[in-house]
């Protein structure tokens, strides 16, 4: 008996498995559904190949999440690797057609010669229950953003005015838009009755808000084409954009109740312009199990805040950005560095320097995402929060 490798092409409705000996010989090749008894039977056919089995995939979640979740209950090691990488090694093997079968076959044959892919472990149940949160809030503020665009274009169709004038981010603004969309309801309403009527529904600054629509009113006394239908659609539309405020605002409740049940909470959050939805961000993107990048280095790689070196020839010290990289991770940490710009001195001042040094505004924030790396892997190898002075520069 010897070592096997078994790559695993994951689909939605069902998977192909290939196994390979260490001369790179197919012993099986099976396709299975997406069901637990039939990849329960693979699994021991599999394992009656060999001593010792390592395993394969083309997904970390999906489809796939069934099939991880059984070969880690039965400890088994599985590695992940990308569609992009698939698709790329393909190149080198004979043939140029695509099947499920040589997908998973080369796969296995990668698992079998690589020594750096990404091994999957079982998830934290924080983490987990973050990742699915996280990501319901990303649907949620994309179908937001949509539905303002929307809004917004609707509005400046009859009423252009009023569309330059409000945010209509704001609640006060969308309440305005639920009750009155047109200049000449405005008008007639006035800006007194409407500050009364702004104000028995709570808005804040509701005389400012009544005053500036109403202004916007004196301006357009011309009645556009389709303006009743419209102001229907835009009343609809400030609706659902205030239902959809309400759900990410339940949402985030959730996410930080969840979020503080975390042990590295009041570590991450320690951290100037980590928040609490940054920062369950950062979770659900890598774990939060650093020993699984093993350094700050390949941490920041992964989030794609670490230049890649493109040298050839006489050319050597040319950077260019990395193009694989875990885009969610990337967001979190550009976006906390930015925060941070504005929060912590310290970050001003690295900002401003690497501005001095003829760095666009894009590329310093990224150097500073980039430093912020260490900092951040430090305080959660060491278990510590974020200070302004570290000990060992106390200590000296």
């Amino acid at each position: 008996m010897a070592a096997i490798w078994a790559g695993i092409d994951a689909g939605k409705t069902h998977h192909h498995c290939v196994a390979i000996e260490e001369s790179g010989r197919r012993l099986l090749s099976r396709r299975v559904a997406n069901d637990e008894p039939e990849l329960l039977e693979l699994l021991t056919d599999v394992l009656a190949l060999g001593d010792e089995v390592t395993w394969g995939i083309d997904l970390a979640d999906g489809g796939a999440a069934l099939a991880i979740g059984i070969l880690l209950n039965h400890d088994q090691p599985v590695h992940y690797i990308s569609g992009r990488a698939i698709h790329r090694a393909s190149e080198s093997y004979r043939g140029e057609g695509k099947t499920d079968a040589k997908d998973a076959a080369i796969i296995a044959d990668q698992v079998r010669i690589r020594r750096d892919l990404h091994p999957l472990r079982a998830g934290d149940e924080t983490v987990t229950d973050l990742k699915i949160l996280t990501g319901r809030r990303m649907d949620l503020v994309a179908d937001r953003t949509r539905t303002v665009n929307r809004l917004r274009a609707q509005l400046t169709g009859v009423f252009p005015g009023l569309e330059r004038a409000l945010d209509l981010t704001n609640t006060g603004p969308l309440t305005l838009l639920t009750g009155y969309q047109t200049p000449a309801a405005l008008r007639r309403l006035g800006t007194k009755r409407l500050t009364t009527w702004l104000r028995n529904r709570s808005v804040r600054g509701a005389d400012q808000l009544a005053e500036t629509a109403v202004e916007a009113a004196e301006r357009q006394h011309t009645s556009l084409p389709g303006e009743k239908l419209t102001a229907q659609m835009v009343h609809t539309l400030a609706k659902e954009v205030m239902t959809l405020n309400q759900q990410v605002a339940e949402l985030d409740k959730l996410i930080e109740a969840r979020f503080r049940d975390h042990r590295h909470f009041d570590v991450i959050t320690s951290m100037p312009g980590l928040g609490i939805i940054l920062g369950a961000e950062f979770l659900a993107a890598t774990g939060g199990d650093m020993a699984v990048f093993g350094t700050p280095d390949r941490l920041a790689g992964f989030g794609g805040v670490a230049p890649v070196p493109r040298d050839s020839g006489k050319i050597s010290g040319n950077l260019r950005r990395t193009q694989r990289y875990n885009r969610r991770l990337q967001r979190v940490l550009y976006t906390s560095a930015l925060y941070s710009i504005r929060r912590s001195d310290e970050s001003r001042r690295f900002y401003d320097r690497k501005r001095a040094e003829g760095k666009r505004h894009t590329q310093a924030v990224l150097a500073l995402a980039r430093r912020r790396v260490n900092v951040l892997w430090a305080l959660l190898r060491d278990g510590r929060c974020y200070e302004l002075t570290p000990p060992t520069a106390l200590a000296a």
